[in-house]
C-alpha cells in the first residue's frame, strides 16, 4: 500500500528567533501565572512576513495594530512581559 504524499499548499511561517535573557523568562514566567499572556501572531491580511502582537488577559484578548517584522514582534512581545511584570510588581510593593 502507498501513500500519496500532499505538499503544503501554503508554506508554514516563522517569525525566527529572538535571544532573552533568564530575566525575560522570570518575567514570562510570572505573567503566565497571573494569567497574562502574550503572543506572536501572523497578520494573515499581509505577506508572510508580517506578525501582530496578541495580549490575553485573563481570557479577553486585545490585538497590537502595529504591524512588525519577525524580531521586532518577538521584541515587542518581551517589552509587553516587561511592562506587565513591573507594573503590578510595584502596585503590589
Amino acid at each position: 500500500m502507498a501513500f500519496k504524499r500532499y505538499k503544503k499548499a501554503v508554506p508554514g511561517r516563522r517569525a525566527g528567533q529572538c535571544n532573552y535573557t533568564s530575566e525575560d523568562m522570570k518575567r514570562v514566567s510570572w505573567c503566565i501565572n497571573k494569567g497574562i499572556k502574550i503572543a506572536v501572531v501572523p497578520n494573515w491580511k499581509g505577506d508572510n512576513s508580517q506578525w501582530q502582537v496578541e495580549i490575553m488577559i485573563n481570557g479577553r484578548s486585545n490585538l497590537d495594530p502595529k504591524i512588525y517584522t519577525g524580531e521586532e514582534a518577538q521584541m515587542k512581545m518581551y517589552e509587553y512581559y516587561k511592562y506587565y511584570y513591573d507594573k503590578n510588581i510595584q502596585k503590589s510593593e
